[in-house]
């Protein structure tokens, strides 16, 4: 790979652009329907001929149309060695299992299907960039999703003059990036990277990133539907609940207002739950109060005796994103269930946690926007 002149002079992020291969758009006949299936079929597709590989070297402008909004960012490789320094942050644990399952389909491959979704903070250099090179041109290439109303455009960077000056910004305006959706990939192509240091960053040392401004992202809620009450009646339940929360009774569902405050669906009913400030206190000591995390302590923990909701089986989680309907179809099917709406965490949160070196409860978090598997792939 050519590296330009200004690939190891900064200080903080390296980034480079790759010769991308993207899926041959005049045998698709139905995006929804073979999006679905590269995950699993990438290698014989890439035989035949269903995907194409650039003839030179750029960088991606990818934006996610959707009916609510527009998403747009960057798509690179960045060196691992920004992941092994901890320059690129994560907020989760990693699962021997899963990290094992993404080596396999990362030597299957042979290649990245999709990228490893990172959060950069707001940088005015970079969004003007995107915005000069994507202003009044034609995308090279975009795809309609039918199943979720989505476009997905992407604009090419060629012109070395422009990577160089896209390098730039990032070598000296963003000193980190933060792990949205991605952990297992990237924790298994560290691992790969680790075992094969001999060969060149064209293999294991480049990840395939898109970088997307905080303002280009959004973190929904991650909500819990418990199968709990067979062995506690519900006005026990109540009364424990009582003591950790102010309650207050509504006539229709609705998503929290506010920090602190979670919805609960029992029973036919709907509740506004807010912590008592003793419960809070009991907090203080964490520079992040988290509602997911005092739910599972005080109320899955301690009231409804639940270890690892992790691995509880009387744990289902409902992403924001489907709605608060979704939450109540799944709670009306059985009289032992309560659904508990929270509110999001906040990008801030979110970031000085990651910059803590601390870990999310599991389900914490679903970000905005959900990227594809076979876009834009970035072959070994």
């Amino acid at each position: 790979m050519q590296q330009t002149k200004n690939s190891y002079l900064t200080s903080f992020m390296k980034i480079f652009p790759f010769r991308t291969v993207k899926p041959n758009l005049k045998y698709i006949t139905s995006a929804d329907t073979f999006f679905s299936t590269v995950k699993e079929e990438y290698p014989n597709y890439r035989k035949t001929g269903l995907f194409e590989r650039s003839g030179q070297e750029c960088v991606l402008i990818y934006q996610i149309q959707t009916p609510q909004r527009n998403h747009t960012g960057i798509i690179s490789c960045v060196d691992i060695r920004e992941y092994v320094e901890n320059n690129i942050k994560k907020h989760e644990h990693t699962l021997a299992t899963k990290e094992q399952q993404q080596i396999h389909l990362l030597l299957l491959r042979g290649a990245q299907v999709k990228p490893i979704l990172l959060a950069v903070r707001n940088e005015e250099n970079l969004q003007n960039f995107i915005a000069e090179n994507i202003s009044e041109k034609e995308p090279a290439y975009h795809l309609d999703f039918e199943g979720d109303n989505s476009k997905h455009c992407f604009w090419e960077v060629t012109d070395w003059q422009q990577i160089e000056r896209l390098q730039t910004i990032f070598g000296e305006n963003v000193p980190t990036a933060y792990i949205a959706d991605g952990h297992h990939r990237i924790a298994a192509q560290s691992t790969l990277h680790a075992r094969d240091a001999g060969k060149t960053p064209e293999d294991f040392g480049h990840i395939l990133a898109a970088f997307f401004p905080t303002d280009e992202l959004q973190i929904w809620d991650f909500n819990r539907v418990i199968d709990a009450l067979e062995d506690m009646s519900p006005t026990l339940f109540m009364a424990k609940l009582s003591k950790l929360f102010d309650i207050e009774i509504l006539e229709e569902i609705r998503k929290p207002l506010r920090k602190h405050e979670i919805i609960m669906i029992t029973k036919g009913e709907i509740y506004a739950l807010t912590w008592r400030p003793k419960i809070i206190e009991e907090y203080y000591e964490n520079d992040v109060l988290l509602d997911v995390k005092m739910l599972n302590d005080k109320v899955l923990h301690d009231i409804l005796g639940i270890e690892d909701v992790r691995t509880d089986t009387r744990v289902r989680y409902v992403e924001g994103v489907a709605g608060t309907e979704k939450v109540r179809d799944k709670v009306i099917k059985s009289d032992h269930r309560i659904g508990f709406i929270l509110y999001p965490v906040q990008m801030a949160d979110f970031m000085k946690i990651s910059d803590a070196g601390a870990v999310l409860p599991p389900k914490s978090t679903w970000f905005e926007p959900r990227m594809k598997n076979g876009l834009a792939v970035r072959d070994f």
